[in-house]
């Protein structure tokens, strides 16, 4: 089981970090900040700069994901974002992800809320430092469940509507 754990929070936590590298430094092909805040700005999230820096910060906590470093810290920032990119994005274009629908960042969202109830493993920096019982458990993974859905919204719920530019 822990090596199934470990491989599960390596390449979801690696994948997401990697997204939150394009928005914070532009690379992989990313926007880098000004880009990141121009799409956030058509979106209506205001300030997009910030939010920028905010949503990428959270997708680079996949690196302490990947780690198992206070994994359930890292598991909230990066639900949360998922919450945020479902409700401000994805959910329109129904369940699947090959017509823009929200199935990836679901099955994103369910890894991180589930890893926070069961724990990082025993191949994780949490459990070299004997964090690993204290920082895991099914009220970890309810608090990131609650957590993550009651920001990601709060911050969905705060976009303003986009402004038509005239063409």
């Amino acid at each position: 089981m822990a090596y199934g754990i470990l491989f599960l929070r390596v390449v979801v936590g690696m994948s997401l970090a990697a997204h939150g590298t394009q928005k914070l430094f532009g690379w992989f092909g990313g926007g880098g900040p000004r880009g990141t805040a121009g799409s956030f700005g058509s979106l209506g999230f205001r300030p997009p700069l910030a939010m920028a820096l905010v949503a990428g910060g959270s997708e680079t906590a996949g690196f302490a994901f990947a780690l198992g470093f206070l994994t359930p810290f890292a598991a909230l920032a990066m639900a949360s974002v998922m919450v945020v990119a479902v409700g401000s994005v994805h959910w329109k274009n129904g369940f699947w992800a090959g017509k823009g629908g929200y199935e990836y960042n679901l099955a994103l969202w369910t890894v991180a809320v589930a890893i926070s109830a069961t724990g990082p493993g025993r191949f994780s920096i949490d459990h070299v430092l004997g964090w690993a019982n204290n920082l895991s458990g099914v009220w970890w993974g309810v608090g990131v469940l609650v957590g993550s859905i009651a920001g990601g919204l709060l911050v969905v719920s705060t976009r303003q509507t986009p402004v038509a530019t005239p063409s």
